[in-house]
């Protein structure tokens, strides 16, 4: 916001006529962000030194100060932009999904209708969990260089929903900060918060709500899963696919193999009641990996009871032996 009065190049020139406060900008220098950058806007405790400015909610860094680009200490203002210069707004796009199985052509489409071409489009399908995510940080890069080659347009960066972007507040917070050291717009279609979003602006800390409100869904989410699968395994129901040699198969095999065949005869005439390989013959090495299993889980009681006989067969001697002298 600036007085309507006054041209932004006038702002700026009587603001950095001052020395900042906060990131210590020279005289004749924009403010900076943490990352070195130009800020989107001027810090308050600057612009708040011009008398018509005191007032205002923040002032608006200048496009020809060059948002995005290195900051140079000294740097003198350049002349004032022509009032009359063209502006349009250029958005990049970006869709993301988590896993292999689901589809992105919801997000393409609904970025199509909104008018990103589709060759601006960055599209990937990786989890939020993986913090690199390349064709994310190659969207960024590309909006970074059209800012950086066309200041005076407004560049957008264009996703569906804001889980598309992050899943944690910190990530989200993050985000927000790098969009505004390099003078970018974020735009969502649908979820919680639905349209324009400068993060330089008042709307910073309700998009920091929702992030937050992100995070904690997901919590419950992954809380409520937790619980359900321990609900489950107490009444015996466990996840997983299910066994390729069944309990009746298994006796089957047992019972042939006393009888004197071997596990390749056998094999042949088992069939795999359910899954993908429903209908098939086991391999004869899940016969043989079953078999082993079965062993182990006989052989335990078996040395359980055979411990326990020895111990009693002890006693017995004992009571039995004559005392010694």
């Amino acid at each position: 916001m600036t007085d309507p009065h006054e041209p932004a190049s006038a702002d700026a020139d009587d603001v950095e006529r001052h020395l900042c406060p906060r990131c210590a900008a020279e005289p004749g220098s924009p403010c900076r962000s943490r990352a070195g950058a130009v800020a989107g806007t001027y810090h308050t405790g600057r612009f708040t030194k011009v008398p018509r400015l005191a007032k205002l909610l923040r002032v608006q860094t200048p496009a020809s100060r060059g948002p995005g680009q290195p900051w140079r200490p000294g740097t003198p203002p350049p002349a004032p932009l022509d009032p009359d210069t063209p502006s349009a707004d250029i958005r990049i796009g970006y869709a993301r999904c988590s896993t292999l199985g689901q589809e992105l052509d919801s997000q393409l489409d609904a970025l199509a209708q909104h008018g990103v071409p589709r060759e601006k489009v960055f599209s990937e399908k990786i989890s939020t969990r993986i913090r690199v995510r390349p064709q994310f940080e190659a969207a960024l890069t590309a909006a970074r260089e059209v800012k950086a080659h066309a200041p005076h347009c407004r560049v957008i960066l264009t996703v569906y929903e804001m889980k598309r972007l992050g899943r944690d507040a910190a990530e989200l917070t993050a985000l927000a900060d790098h969009l505004t050291a390099h003078g970018l717009v974020l735009e969502m279609l649908a979820g919680p918060l639905p349209g324009m979003y400068d993060p330089s602006g008042p709307g910073r800390l309700l998009f920091a709500f929702f992030a937050a409100m992100a995070e904690t869904e997901r919590e419950n989410i992954r809380e409520s899963t937790l619980e359900g699968l321990d609900t489950a395994a107490r009444k015996g129901q466990h996840g997983g696919r299910p066994p390729v040699i069944t309990d009746d198969m298994l006796h089957t095999v047992i019972r042939r193999r006393t009888a004197g065949e071997s596990v390749e005869q056998i094999q042949p005439d088992l069939i795999i009641p359910t899954g993908k390989r429903k209908g098939q013959s086991p391999s004869v090495a899940s016969i043989y990996r079953a078999l082993a299993e079965h062993g182990k889980a006989q052989a335990y009681p078996e040395a359980v009871e055979a411990a326990q006989a020895d111990f009693t067969a002890l006693r017995q001697r004992s009571a039995t032996a004559p005392a010694s002298s």
